[in-house]
């Protein structure tokens, strides 16, 4: 059987027995990225009242950036990184502010799984960049140089559940970059919005913000167990997998579902996740 439109990827953070898992990890202070060294931070712990918004005013956004998390994983008992000059992360990014490999490309995606950001960037020069949730140990993103193929908007995984909800995974604003022949199966690896936590989180795609799918998927359910989260959420929405998407496809057209494209950009991961 030929797997080649579907991700084998997928979810490690969805899953009942993963959660338990990944809720592990509850201080992310003890992740350690290079760009850290250039900013001086504190370790501070959340209490369950708190909101990036509550805390942090206008650099709310900055803060998630600057930990690799989206507000679903604002969570209190967790630890995150607070630099002593908010100023210092304004429109935060690690990745470099052009990218000399890239000059003669009009689009391209840098992956630093190092730094777990993506960067998009034209004539070699950075437009926007996001934090990116990578693989976990044992299911990395391969290093090396790809290309877009195909896109999905409202993609879902064939293979894996959300046990939570009792739906498909979703993987939407889907961009596949890589489809591996090498093995029988033919797993593929996409870009797609995902929760991103602030710690490797999958098991072989990229994932970016998408609060839109967070809602639509999470909402009823986070209610139903009191997270305090989606009671107190606030636009704008992060909605960086949507922004890369339509940042892909530009002005071309798009039926909304899985099609094959012969004008995706190149595509590099680079840099070993810090665990």
């Amino acid at each position: 059987m030929n797997f080649s439109r579907f991700a084998l990827c997928a979810l490690l953070i969805f899953t009942a027995g993963s959660v338990a898992a990944s809720e592990k990890i509850k201080n992310l202070c003890g992740l350690h990225y290079p760009s850290d060294d250039r900013i001086e931070w504190e370790c501070r712990k959340l209490k369950w009242t708190d909101t990036p918004e509550g805390l942090f005013g206008e650099h709310w956004q900055d803060i998630l950036r600057f930990n690799r998390m989206d507000r679903r994983h604002f969570l209190g008992g967790r630890s995150i990184k607070v630099p002593k000059r908010l100023e210092d992360i304004r429109d935060f990014t690690p990745l470099p502010a052009t990218y000399p490999d890239a000059a003669q490309e009009e689009k391209f995606i840098l992956v630093d799984q190092a730094e777990m950001f993506l960067g998009a960037y034209e004539l070699g020069r950075l437009v926007f960049s996001f934090p990116a949730a990578v693989g976990v140990k044992g299911h990395r993103v391969p290093n090396g140089e790809f290309r877009v193929d195909a896109v999905d908007r409202r993609h879902k995984s064939n293979m894996y559940m959300v046990e939570e909800i009792g739906r498909r995974y979703p993987m939407h604003y889907g961009i596949r970059f890589f489809v591996d022949k090498s093995v029988d199966t033919w797993p593929s690896y996409w870009i797609h919005g995902r929760d991103v936590p602030g710690y490797p989180a999958s098991h072989g795609c990229i994932g970016l913000y998408d609060e839109e799918m967070q809602i639509e998927y999470y909402s009823a359910h986070d209610r139903k167990v009191n997270k305090p989260y989606y009671h107190e959420l606030k636009p704008p929405l992060l909605d960086a997998a949507k922004r890369l998407y339509l940042w892909v496809i530009s002005t071309r057209n798009d039926p909304g579902t899985f099609h094959r494209i012969n004008y995706g950009p190149r595509v590099r991961i680079i840099g070993e996740p810090p665990i």
